[in-house]
């Protein structure tokens, strides 16, 4: 993973930037309902694959991993990894795990299948260690489905990788849906981006056998 410093003053989003990160913060998000028949239909489980699925996307365009680092220095990752939370039944809390990115999703599968083994157990916010730097997060509610959702950050405006929450899929006319909500800052990503975005990530998931493990 690489972290590519961005040099303000000829970055063609400085004025933009600026203007919605210092002068008008903005953050904004968007609800979508997703096809997942197809993916339903490769017997696969949902949650690995629309985290691969979702990192997909998010890597091929620098608006998602653009971000602050440690050194409040703004600049691109390379690439990303998901964050993403596991519910405990028990304790009716929940722990983040990250998983490593594959483009191939076998790999990535079996990544994530060695992680919910070993840490997928274990209560806590963060029982795997060693977060790295170049992860954004993803949540699901599995027991309830959404027409709308945001979240509410006391420091929001100062972050800048996007925030994905899925809900509860369900059958309507033969097709099954999933909604998702995506939370972005302005100051980097605008509608055009976020449009490009979810249509991307709805064709992915669409491909016939992209997701055999």
């Amino acid at each position: 993973m690489e972290f590519h410093k961005i040099n303000l003053e000829t970055w063609k989003r400085k004025e933009y930037f600026e203007h919605y990160f210092s002068h008008v913060p903005c953050t904004y998000s968007i609800t979508v309902k997703l096809d997942i028949t197809a993916l339903l239909n490769q017997k696969t489980k949902l949650y690995p694959a629309m985290l691969y699925a979702i990192t997909t996307v998010v890597n091929k365009h620098e608006e998602f991993r653009t971000a602050f680092n440690e050194r409040e220095e703004l600049g691109v990752y390379s690439q990303m990894i998901p964050c993403y939370t596991v519910f405990h039944k028990d304790s009716e809390t929940f722990s983040n795990i990250w998983t490593e990115y594959d483009p191939d999703y076998a790999k990535f599968f079996a990544n994530y299948e060695k992680d919910q083994k070993e840490y997928g157990c274990l209560e806590g916010m963060s029982p795997k260690p060693n977060l790295p730097d170049n992860n954004f997060p993803v949540s699901m509610v599995p027991w309830t489905s959404f027409e709308g959702f945001n979240l509410n950050l006391e420091k929001g405006y100062g972050y800048l990788l996007p925030i994905f929450t899925m809900g509860r899929y369900y059958k309507d006319e033969k097709r099954w849906w999933l909604p998702l909500a995506v939370q972005v800052h302005h100051g980097v990503c605008d509608g055009f981006h976020v449009s490009r975005f979810i249509n991307e990530l709805q064709d992915l998931i669409k491909e016939e056998k992209r997701f055999e493990h």
